[in-house]
């Protein structure tokens, strides 16, 4: 298989790409995805408009597709440490280490990731955000599925998934601002439990309750 080399200006087009997703990246942080302004972005950026343009179609763009490359990465992750679990306490101990290790000294991922989530709960949210998160929902439903021993159906999975998330994403976030400069890990060592005990008896008792009402 020949390797395409990639011209000099298409290196340089690149560049400019990833350095305007690192300069959204820094703006939506401290403004928020919907106070977040285009010029405020290419000012960061130090580029012009007109090459904000060329590189995406508006801001919705822009923002897809930083959740896109986040959330595969994270994905990556999370099937690269929790394949091969064998029990339930084990997966979301795991779980719940992925993220806290994953957004560990990248304050401004877990800003998008947190506000990006937050948006799929509104009305009018940015178009195309929510098929990569359904995917990452989809990747953490396999992996409890993997090691539940009952059948779930799919609203108890996807029921699951999203007690997942919200209980990492609130644990990460709680953490990461209460301990400041403490490991959070060690920090929140006692409440990592609580939460995998938490979430291991709502897994338990999903089951039942929806093979029980299947008729």
């Amino acid at each position: 298989m020949v390797k395409r080399v990639r011209s000099r200006g298409q290196r340089r087009a690149e560049a400019t790409r990833q350095h305007l997703l690192q300069a959204a990246q820094a703006v939506f942080a401290e403004k928020g995805l919907d106070l977040a302004r285009i010029d405020e972005i290419t000012d960061r950026a130090d580029v012009g408009k007109g090459t904000f343009y060329y590189h995406f179609k508006n801001k919705e763009g822009l923002i897809r597709e930083l959740v896109q490359g986040l959330l595969r990465e994270l994905i990556a992750e999370i099937d690269l440490r929790c394949t091969g679990k064998t029990t339930l306490t084990e997966l979301l101990d795991t779980l719940i280490q992925v993220h806290i290790e994953f957004f560990s000294n990248r304050w401004e991922d877990f800003v998008l990731y947190f506000q990006s989530r937050a948006d799929l709960t509104l009305e009018l949210s940015y178009a195309g955000i929510e098929t990569p998160f359904v995917m990452y929902l989809e990747r953490i439903e396999a992996h409890v599925d993997a090691v539940v021993k009952r059948h779930l159906s799919k609203t108890v999975l996807r029921r699951i998934a999203c007690a997942v998330v919200g209980f990492l994403s609130g644990y990460y976030s709680f953490a990461a601002i209460a301990s400041q400069e403490e490991d959070i890990d060690q920090a929140f060592a006692s409440l990592r439990g609580a939460m995998v005990a938490s979430l291991a008896r709502f897994v338990t008792e999903a089951a039942p309750v929806e093979e029980g009402t299947a008729g």
